[in-house]
Formats: C-alpha cells, sequence, structure tokens
C-alpha cells in the first residue's frame, strides 16, 4: 500500500510540468485583440459635426494638408499603413514638448517599419507655416517620410479633429495659452479606423501604444 501511495505521488509530481505546459498553450492560443472603436457610429450631443445619420462604422474622412516639407498629404496617404495621430502647436508652452518627445520615441520603434507613420497636426496654422514646422521637425529628429508635421486650413483641421478624429479642440485664437487640444496619440489602421487612444506625456501609455501598433502590424500581415 505504501509503495502504491509512493508511486502515485511520483506521477503526480511527474504530471505537473506538463499541466503546467498544456495551460500556457491554451492560454497563449487566445489572440490579444485591438478593438475597432466606433463601430456603430460615433455620438454627437453638442451637434459640432455631421455624421449625415451615419450609424455605422466610423472612418476618418477626406482631408488635405500640407506638411514641413510644403507637400501635399491626404486621407489617401494613409490607405494601407498604419498612422498614429496628434494634434499640437509650435508655440505651445504646456503639454506640448512633452508629446513630441515621446513621439521621438515612437518613430525610433519604428523607424525600420515602412508601414508605420506619423501624423502631427497643427491646431495654430496661422503660425505653424511649413518653414516654422520643417524648424520644430528637425528639432525633434523626425524623419523624412516617417513623421510628417502638417498644417493647413483652420476650420478644416479643426473639424478633422474634432469629428474626424474625435478628440477636443478649442481655438485659442492666437493666444498660446488659451489653446484646448488633447494629448492623446491615435491609433489608426490601414483602413482609416481609429483602433486606440493614447496619453501622449505618459510613458506608460506611450509604451502599450508601441506594443499595440506591432500587433496590429502582426495582424494586418496574416491577413
Amino acid at each position: 500500500m505504501l509503495r502504491f501511495l509512493q508511486i502515485m505521488v511520483l506521477i503526480c509530481v511527474l504530471m505537473i510540468p506538463v499541466l503546467i505546459i498544456l495551460f500556457l498553450r491554451g492560454f497563449t492560443s487566445n489572440e490579444y485583440s485591438i478593438p475597432i472603436l466606433y463601430e456603430q457610429g460615433v455620438e454627437d450631443p453638442y451637434q459640432q459635426c455631421d455624421y449625415e445619420g451615419n450609424s455605422g462604422q466610423h472612418y476618418i474622412p477626406d482631408f488635405s494638408l500640407t506638411d514641413q516639407l510644403n507637400r501635399e498629404v491626404q486621407w489617401e496617404d494613409m490607405r494601407g499603413k498604419v498612422t498614429i495621430v496628434d494634434f499640437f502647436f509650435t508655440s505651445c508652452p504646456s503639454i506640448c514638448p512633452v508629446m513630441s518627445s515621446e513621439m521621438e520615441r515612437v518613430q525610433d520603434a519604428f523607424r525600420k517599419e515602412d508601414k508605420v507613420q506619423i501624423f502631427s497636426i497643427s491646431i495654430d496654422p496661422t503660425y505653424d507655416t511649413p518653414e516654422v514646422l520643417a524648424e520644430y521637425a528637425e528639432r525633434h529628429r523626425a524623419e523624412k517620410d516617417k513623421w510628417f508635421f502638417l498644417t493647413g486650413n483652420k476650420e478644416h483641421i479643426y473639424d478633422l479633429a474634432r469629428c474626424g478624429f474625435v478628440l477636443p479642440t478649442i481655438d485659442g485664437e492666437s493666444e498660446p495659452e488659451d489653446f484646448i487640444h488633447s494629448d492623446k496619440f491615435v491609433l489608426v489602421d490601414e483602413m482609416g479606423r481609429i483602433r486606440g487612444y493614447y496619453s501622449g506625456t505618459e510613458r506608460e501609455s506611450v509604451d502599450l501604444l508601441v506594443l499595440e501598433t506591432k500587433i496590429l502590424l502582426h495582424d494586418g500581415d496574416k491577413n
């Protein structure tokens, strides 16, 4: 009887690693899924946007802006790529310097990945001309054709921020302290769908953005 119990204990001990392996395999078979936001449309409680009664999937709308090299950038330039977007302005006295420094880290993480690009869109286009943006881009070591600093028509930009990327934005009327914009980085997939928002002033949140961008790229390669 004692020997039988010893054999059973030995079998149980030997089975523990096998059970752990089976558990881990079962656990890791579950894929990490990046959500698709606004699948049922976007709520517009203040009636700021014209969504034409569309209750289906929200996509980034058409737009036309100018980058720091005086080149036109449109929605078509997002097609087939993962785009990380933020709104800022070069004379921002508060959160923008931190956001731009964090965006440098994002650029470094995807410097060799052609399918990832960055759009930093100015909410003070009157001051932020392509020339001003070019100086700012150089200051933050922006790589050509990777990190685009964009300017354009002010009304168009504010409509794009509020209704396209669904971010609060308030015009400061050329007073830097009066501009209000979100600190969020927006992750947009190759179809123009928003997949996530991440604080551009929090290192941990930016780390999550980098991770989820890599997962999005991996998922895209499988399709």
